[in-house]
């Protein structure tokens, strides 16, 4: 009770600061402009144009005042703590104080004496007031000092003070203080907000946070939390984005997720959106980033499998079917659950995924604003030839190997012809950026060979690659049906077996050995069984 008080009192004051007449003098002051106070206006008006210069002096004086008002507050909490009305006005007082810190803002190269002045343990200390409206005065504080825009072209400075933040624990007061907001108090769920923009800037300055924070913190716990509900806001958007951006750049954050059952509950909240589409654009930005969740945990081999396990495939499928806004981000899942993952292969196959997929493949997406940008589509095909050649490679025998490989009998081949078409399109984008390039070597500009390749690869020489791994396995089959209009295809295209050849070589001598030697090995010999295949064809 005695801490609502002094909360009510705290809000009061901020009230009074953005009406500071009563509604009787408010009127009077409408009505009859000779019964203003002349030289409260001229106080105003004073303070409006009075521009403080922000230095070294400045600084101290404004971290003197802080710590004053810090000190009277915990005096007079100690001496009436049972008395709210005794300790309400030290602590509005230090809410102005902290207020006033945020001029700081706009003198980042001031951020090492700042740091130096050893103010830093007091300010973060307020997050763990009593009263969270404190608290929440120095959640905004912290976004103010961290934004992005007030850090730029001051690394150095940035650095100093995000180090002596994280020394003295803002990442553990911060989160902890999370857990303690309300979703149902305005400035506290702006406070939420603000939590979560600050972690992202602390990250922008210091990447190696975003791996701190997990595991010194329950947040990724808290932001599980925060998606799970069915309730469309803010801070559920923002929620997702802080997840994406934990989960993009790191194993240990993708694995330590995924033994949270993070897998299961990611899927939860994209299931939301298997038969509606989002009702606006940051609900739509919200799934978008659910689903760049989903693709990071998918990178980890466990969280394959626990995909599979929690019937992801199923569910990818599904909302494909439905053809609703979410259908690109399902293929894209599934490519990344596919990718050197044979269980996945199989149930997608199992399950029927096969006629969807093929849809795709043949160009056959549902029309939206999105998807009519040429891009997207590009994107979209991109990912479709990568999820058939990862069947390709997960599937090597059986019965499933039948059943893919009849696709592209069925209809008189009309997926080799589909798939000659793309590889013609893809080919001329490698060849015309090629002579660009080689054009650049003319001019003096040369690229080294690493650039020219990873170039090549940008603009489609990776997805011809993975056409040309395609064709392999329809060519190894040894189906003469698909043998005969593959090289029908080829003649009239005026395609050699060398062309081919050449870019299942260059993939082949490219395969690098982050899976291990081993695994290495074993991929250039498939696509050295291509190569030699490919021999036969006259």
């Amino acid at each position: 009770m005695e801490l609502a008080n002094a909360r009510s009192a705290l809000k009061r004051k901020r009230d009074d600061a953005i009406e500071p007449f009563d509604n009787g003098t408010a009127a009077t002051a409408t009505t009859d402009a000779s019964s203003v106070d002349l030289s409260l206006l001229e106080a105003v008006e004073k303070s409006q144009t009075t521009v403080e210069v922000l230095d070294l002096k400045t600084l101290k004086r404004l971290v003197l005042a802080f710590e004053r008002r810090l000190r009277d507050n915990i005096e007079a909490r100690l001496k009436y703590p049972d008395q709210p009305d005794k300790f309400a006005d030290s602590e509005i007082e230090l809410h102005e104080e902290i207020q006033r810190l945020k001029t700081l803002a706009g003198g980042p190269e001031l951020y090492p004496d700042l740091v130096n002045l050893n103010v830093i343990p007091s300010i973060l200390g307020l997050l763990s007031h009593d009263n969270s409206d404190i608290a929440v005065d120095v959640v905004g504080l912290l976004q103010d000092l961290t934004d992005e825009d007030v850090l730029e072209d001051n690394d150095e400075p940035a650095k100093v003070l995000v180090d002596a933040l994280i020394e003295n624990n803002v990442l553990e007061l911060l989160v902890q203080n999370l857990t303690r907001l309300s979703e149902f108090d305005p400035d506290e769920m702006a406070a939420v907000y603000a939590t979560l923009a600050t972690l992202e800037n602390l990250i922008e300055v210091k990447p190696a946070v975003a791996e701190m924070v997990c595991e010194r913190t329950k947040l990724m716990r808290w932001l599980l939390g925060k998606i799970k509900v069915r309730e469309f806001d803010s801070n559920k958007q923002y929620a997702s984005e802080i997840l994406a951006i934990l989960l993009q750049n790191s194993a240990a954050n993708q694995r330590r997720l995924g033994q949270m059952n993070g897998v299961d509950v990611v899927l939860q909240a994209v299931a939301m959106y298997k038969s509606r589409d989002p009702k606006t654009a940051d609900e739509e930005e919200m799934v978008e980033n659910l689903f760049d969740c989903l693709c990071c945990l998918l990178m980890p081999l466990e969280n394959k499998e626990r995909f599979v396990r929690a019937e992801g495939v199923e569910l990818m499928i599904i909302i494909m079917k439905q053809k609703k806004l979410a259908y690109g981000s399902a293929i894209r899942a599934l490519d990344f659950a596919m990718t050197k993952y044979p269980p996945a292969c199989e149930r997608f196959v199992d399950v029927l995924g096969l006629k969807t997929a093929f849809a795709a493949f043949m160009g056959k997406i549902p029309m939206s604003k999105k998807n009519k940008k040429e891009r997207y589509q590009e994107e979209l095909e991109e990912r479709i030839i990568s999820l058939i050649a990862s069947l390709f490679g997960g599937i090597l025998r059986g019965s499933r190997r039948d059943r893919l490989l009849s696709k592209f009998v069925e209809n008189e081949c009309e997926k080799i012809d589909r798939l000659m078409e793309l590889y013609i399109r893809y080919s001329d984008r490698v060849k015309a950026e090629t002579e660009r390039m080689n054009q650049l070597k003319l001019d003096d500009l040369e690229m080294d060979e690493d650039e020219r390749y990873n170039r090549r690869l940008e603009v489609g020489l990776y997805t011809l690659q993975l056409i040309s791994i395609i064709l392999g396995h329809l060519w190894s089959s040894e189906n003469p049906r698909m043998r005969a209009r593959i090289e029908l295809l080829l003649n009239q295209q005026r395609i050699t077996k060398e062309d081919i050849k050449d870019i299942l070589q260059e993939y082949h001598d490219n395969i690098g050995d982050v899976d291990g030697p081993e695994e290495k090995e074993r991929a250039q010999a498939k696509i050295q069984k291509f190569i030699s295949a490919f021999r036969s064809i006259e």
